[in-house]
């Protein structure tokens, strides 16, 4: 096996990852601090550019080690300023990551699998079907290539303030991966960003929502889209097995002793499924006992789908219901549609171990004759 293919991506490893790295060959672990500078501050991966590293090191990092972040295969940039990246993978996969500007803000969406193993009905991603899951670096190597393609800086200002991970795939389906990496955007020597700007986004994975409340600060947001059990089984098969008591607790739980922290909850309205003045209702009595926002998002249609977003009319009476009844509640603007950037159309390219994308065509074939 040649030296190449055996070489450690350092982007898999957060600080303490590093520090064990540079022990385990020799080296001080103070050494990991400068690395982390090096690659998150200034989007530097070329060991010999680390002036502050001596060269025996830099030869011996050079041999071991490589900073190795998905490669940019297409950059396609909506007339709203929305940016997608495809982003390569080995195995002739890709995924897409989504930078969303703001006055004010930058937002950068991004992915944890390859496809997503969930089947939600009304996703263009899980009608893909699935292949794996990234690695810790091929997540936060997305930020890395946003911040280098960006400026890290604009005009004074940080190009992303903050990171969500709503791109393809359950994030924690992949927890492994996935949580150093959030460590690495909210370490100081990382990205830096504060835990209320570091989202991460679930259908509803009950042990995953209790794991990541004990290891790492970040703010959670639950695809919810139903406010009742047998509605909410048909758009999302994941609550039969956690049904939503079993997440409205997970959820109590996730922000209780955390000042001002509250869930978002995800809810994405389509024509006659899910729209009713009496869903508002209903979601009203389920969510008022917990701190909690709640994104009213139109839905993006996609080949092959049978939903319709909501008329504007059906969309403004139930925010205006869920308003009255003491909800925070916000109609999510539709940002990057002209090239499938938007909620639920991110589709990246690979090779579908499910075979769900093969059944979903077959049953399109079948209902057009």
């Amino acid at each position: 096996m040649s030296g190449e293919t055996t070489r450690i991506n350092l982007l898999d490893l957060d600080e303490p990852g590093l520090r064990e790295f540079f022990a385990s060959i020799g080296e001080k672990p103070f050494r990991a601090q400068q690395i982390l500078r090096w690659v998150y501050h200034h989007q530097v991966s070329d060991f010999e550019q680390m002036t502050d590293l001596g060269l025996a090191l830099r030869q011996k990092l050079s041999l071991l080690a490589e900073i190795r972040p998905p490669e940019v295969v297409s950059e396609k940039i909506s007339s709203d300023g929305t940016v997608k990246w495809l982003m390569g993978l080995p195995g002739g996969n890709a995924v897409e990551t989504v930078f969303i500007p703001e006055p004010g803000r930058g937002t950068l969406c991004v992915s944890s699998q390859v496809g997503c193993a969930l089947n939600c009905s009304f996703c263009s991603t899980g009608a893909q079907g699935f292949n794996r899951n990234l690695t810790t670096g091929e997540i936060i190597g997305q930020v890395w290539q946003a911040a280098k393609a960006l400026g890290h800086e604009r005009n004074g200002e940080r190009a992303i303030t903050n990171v969500v991970m709503m791109g393809m795939g359950e994030p924690l389906l992949n927890f492994d991966a996935v949580a150093p990496a959030l460590s690495l955007m909210r370490d100081d020597l990382g990205f830096g960003l504060a835990a209320r700007r570091v989202t991460v986004s679930t259908a509803g994975l009950v042990p995953g929502i209790r794991q990541l409340r004990e290891t790492v600060d970040v703010a959670l947001a639950v695809s919810l889209h139903a406010p009742v059990d047998d509605l909410r089984e048909e758009l999302v098969p994941l609550n039969r097995k956690y049904p939503i008591a079993e997440l409205m607790q997970a959820c109590q739980d996730y922000v209780d002793g955390k000042h001002k922290r509250s869930i978002t909850f995800e809810y994405t309205l389509m024509d006659g499924i899910n729209d009713s003045p009496e869903h508002a209702r209903q979601l009203v009595k389920l969510l008022r006992r917990v701190p909690s926002k709640l994104n009213l998002i139109p839905f993006n249609p996609f080949p092959g789908t049978a939903y319709r977003c909501s008329t504007p009319e059906r969309i403004d009476r139930f925010q205006d219901i869920v308003r009255k009844g003491g909800l925070i509640a916000t109609v999510r603007k539709t940002r990057g549609q002209d090239i499938d950037a938007a909620c639920g159309q991110l589709a990246g390219k690979f090779q579908d171990r499910t075979r769900r994308s093969e059944r979903i065509r077959l049953r399109q074939v079948e209902e057009t004759h």
